[in-house]
């Protein structure tokens, strides 16, 4: 039976289900992974230069996958492809649920990861096109309420992902995080094919699709997968993986500026600095973000030598802060705003890093993290609705896509920093040049978000977006 369609002026609520599902599905998957690395060493005998590319394959998958799904997305609509991405999870957790103990077993997950990557890709880029189809629908220029839900949901999983690993592992052991999987695939399966609509206006008729733009898509894999996987593994062994990356992106450039329909409009991007900076800014924010959780967590268990689960709960403050601020800005239409105070916050957070020693009292940890989760809430919540006003609508979801493109290449830019400055240890010497190197990155995030004047203009004189009660009200009014 079809679904009744959505009143006139307001946004359909329906969509919510199968949006945050499908949005959960990659950052649960990456922060689940950080728990399940060892005991999956130890059942498959595998040792920590092969599990991790546990890690690896997903940021490699989706670092390449997004953009590409989200062309994909834009062009035939929202809803194969994310039946498609559901049905890749749960076919990626019954891999990691079957599959036999032994040394050997182990590329079979990293298999399961890229699949799994593969499928995770649907679910931001259809979110997002559904939400600027749904603007247009309704007529509400920034859903700012919609965004904010979309960013805490987000950011929710990423706290309670490595808790829940954890549980998982403890009740029936390393199978379960993947094995998770399986009702999350047919959940989202199951809500985007009674939820979600065959088109939503924003696609091209079906006789005016454009072409698919193989070997741009080609290009592009290419040169991201030779990039990724030399950041990854920096060393003189690869050092012949730079010219493979160079090429492949020259040719990625020659293609596109010469194809009608290129998988990455680079005329287009190239006169959008506004956009191009706010990739710029996820990318530092994802630098930013990623050296604290990671970088800072080594140090707290060598250099501050505390046990995993205290240095597991001095970081949840970070996470705590950023939904709390998403939470209470998120109403607000305006980025410059956000963007400004989340400047100035990882700003200061840097700085009280170099105040810290191995007798630093947990208190000023904790400070420290409470600072640092105003910036992760602030700044992604300005990102993505920044994303929604700049980008054109026919290609919002490949733009999204290349969003979180930029965001992995971030984590994987800060797991270089923070590898190459502690070496085997994460001593407090090392916790202080991090500091220093987050201090630098938080001065050019502060300034390319003061110069760029096209901030002042998103979300002005725009009407506060209802809440959904609030709406309601009006409605039975």
């Amino acid at each position: 039976m079809a679904l009744k369609p959505a009143p006139a002026g307001r946004f359909d609520r329906r969509l919510l289900a199968p949006m945050m599902v499908g949005a959960i599905l990659n950052p649960i998957n990456t922060a689940i992974i950080a728990v399940a690395l060892a005991p999956i060493g130890i059942a498959l005998g595998a040792p920590a230069s092969e599990t991790v590319w546990l890690v690896s394959a997903l940021y490699l998958a989706t670092a390449i996958g997004q953009p590409l799904v989200g062309r994909l997305v834009d062009i035939f609509g929202v809803k194969r492809l994310y039946l498609a991405g559901g049905a890749l999870v749960a076919v990626a957790g019954a891999i990691g649920l079957l599959i036999p103990e032994s040394p050997e077993s182990v590329w079979w997950l990293v298999a399961a990861r890229v699949v799994l990557g593969l499928g995770t890709c649907a679910g931001y880029p259809a979110a997002m096109h559904l939400i600027r189809a749904e603007g247009q629908r309704t007529g509400v220029a920034s859903p700012a309420v919609i965004l904010t839900i979309l960013s805490v949901t987000t950011q929710t999983v990423a706290v309670v992902g490595p808790t829940l690993g954890g549980l998982l592992i403890g009740a029936w052991g390393w199978r379960a995080t993947f094995a998770v999987n399986l009702p999350l695939g047919l959940a989202s399966v199951v809500l985007g094919a009674i939820l979600l609509p065959r088109r939503t206006g924003l696609e091209p008729p079906r006789d005016q699709r454009p072409r698919i733009d193989g070997l741009g898509i080609l290009f592009f894999a290419v040169a991201m997968l030779a990039l990724l996987i030399f950041l990854q593994n920096i060393s003189v062994g690869t050092l012949w993986l730079l010219p493979i990356a160079l090429v492949a992106g020259a040719a990625l450039v020659w293609r596109e500026l010469r194809v009608d329909s290129p998988f990455i409009d680079l005329r287009v991007l190239g006169g959008n600095g506004p956009l191009l900076l706010t990739y710029t800014r996820s990318l530092l924010t994802a630098t930013i973000s990623y050296t604290f959780v990671y970088g800072f967590t080594q140090w707290l268990e060598n250099g501050r030598a505390l046990d995993p689960t205290a240095a597991g709960l001095v970081l949840l403050p970070v996470f705590a802060a950023g939904i709390a601020v998403a939470l209470a800005f998120g109403r607000r239409p305006e980025v410059l705003g956000k963007l400004l105070i989340g400047s100035v916050a990882q700003l200061a957070a840097g700085i009280l890093v170099l105040f810290m020693t191995g007798a630093t009292p947990i208190w000023y940890l904790v400070v420290t993290m409470l600072v640092l989760g105003i910036p992760q809430g602030l700044n992604n919540l300005a990102i993505q609705n920044t994303l929604y006003h700049q980008a054109e609508p026919e290609r919002i979801a490949s733009s999204a896509g290349l969003l979180r493109t930029f965001f992995y290449l971030g984590a994987i830019v800060a797991s270089v920093v923070y590898g190459n400055v502690y070496g085997e240890r994460a001593t407090t010497g090392g916790l202080h040049v991090l500091g220093w190197v987050v201090i630098g990155i938080s001065i050019v995030f502060l300034l390319i978000t003061v110069l760029d004047r096209s901030l002042r203009s998103i979300g002005r004189d725009e009407p506060r977006t209802p809440e959904p009660a609030e709406q309601g009200a009006a409605k039975a009014d």
